[in-house]
């Protein structure tokens, strides 16, 4: 992890517990990385319980509640995906808070739609899911690194009007 990440964990840390909340991830192609960057905090296990790393089609459906249908007609690499991802992550871990990640981090698998370092974000916040996505450059590390500071830069600017 890298410096950035771990400051943006410990501020994301001080967020949740001062307001008394809880987070959950659920990752594709970081693989959870965004959980280990939240648990490498000192003391995360208040406001951290569990994460989900769902990389199949199948974990997603069976472990979060993502519809077959969102699958088929959007693609695991979607808007209404991590939606439904992030969704089923804060219901799994009774979470305030989840975020949730899906996206091609190569260095194969990337269409003329959706090329390599395509990465679709999901961000529950107290019933309300905001989704982004973000187009990355680099290798799969590169892709997958700059997921994770994004996954925690954007929740913690949710949090600050949240």
């Amino acid at each position: 992890m890298t410096e950035d990440i771990n400051n943006l964990a410990q501020i994301l840390g001080g967020q949740l517990l001062a307001k008394g909340w809880h987070i959950s991830c659920a990752e594709s192609c970081t693989g959870g990385g965004v959980g280990f960057a939240i648990t490498s905090t000192a003391g995360s296990s208040q406001w951290f319980e569990k994460g989900f790393i769902t990389y199949s089609n199948e974990a997603k459906q069976a472990m979060l509640g993502v519809q077959q249908n969102t699958l088929i007609e959007y693609g695991a690499v979607s808007a209404q995906t991590v939606e439904e991802m992030a969704r089923g992550a804060a219901q799994q871990a009774s979470a305030n808070v989840a975020i949730s990640v899906s996206g091609i981090a190569g260095p194969d698998g990337g269409t003329a739609d959706k090329p390599v370092g395509t990465v679709w974000f999901g961000f529950f916040v107290r019933d309300q899911v905001v989704t982004k996505k973000q187009q990355f450059n680099g290798g799969r590390e590169a892709v997958r690194m700059k997921a994770i500071e994004f996954a925690l830069s954007n929740t913690v600017k949710l949090l600050k009007t949240a």
